[in-house]
């Protein structure tokens, strides 16, 4: 796990880096999607393992279901659709009087000394989608979570063998501090007097 922080911190803003995970296994299945001339089936990758669990701060990710799919021509081999990272993506504020909210996020492919592998054919780098809970977009109360699908590209370099060291997911949020206040409302019955209304915290 690594931090990252910027001169933003004088202002209350923390990032936080999550490196993460994982090998990616060659043994791949396959499973036709056309019974045509030309059939074209889904090649599947496994990554190993699938499911993660990494906290960076007040933040904790839990990546589950990880495979890698591409799409290939019987007969020719040629790639139809390419390579791309499927899984979930589970975040969960564990902080106790913290509320977060989530900036940003992205995926890197690291490879074996340490730099990212590019994505071929201009095919942008991976950006999470920050989820909306119940209260807002893109906050998350203390100990409330928020669960979404990735589908992300992944680069057709980190299929060969050995070249895939990890998979990077950035994160990058503001906390800042929880409240929870108690308003209390003057009431009469049967023509009594109402009481004083309060708030407390």
């Amino acid at each position: 796990m690594t931090h990252s922080f910027t001169t933003r911190q004088l202002v209350g803003v923390a990032c936080a880096v999550v490196v993460a995970f994982a090998a990616l296994a060659l043994g791949c299945t396959q499973k036709s999607a056309s019974t045509s001339a030309a059939a074209v089936n889904d090649k599947v990758y496994t990554v190993t393992p699938d499911a993660v669990t990494v906290t960076a701060g007040i933040v904790t990710a839990v990546i589950t279901e990880m495979k890698v799919t591409e799409r290939v021509e019987d007969g020719t081999g040629r790639v139809t659709e390419p390579a791309r990272l499927t899984g979930k993506l589970a975040l969960k504020n564990v902080s106790a009087d913290q509320t977060v909210r989530l900036a940003g996020g992205k995926i890197l492919y690291i490879d074996a000394q340490g730099r990212p592998i590019e994505l071929e054919d201009n095919r942008g780098q991976p950006a999470i989608k920050m989820p909306s809970s119940y209260s807002a977009p893109e906050r998350l109360d203390p100990g409330q979570d928020a669960t979404q699908s990735i589908d992300f590209d992944f680069p057709a370099a980190a299929l060969k063998a050995k070249k895939l060291k990890e998979i990077r997911l950035e994160l990058s949020y503001i906390p800042s501090p929880f409240k929870e206040e108690k308003m209390n409302f003057g009431v009469s019955i049967g023509g009594q007097p109402a009481k004083t209304a309060a708030v407390s915290q």
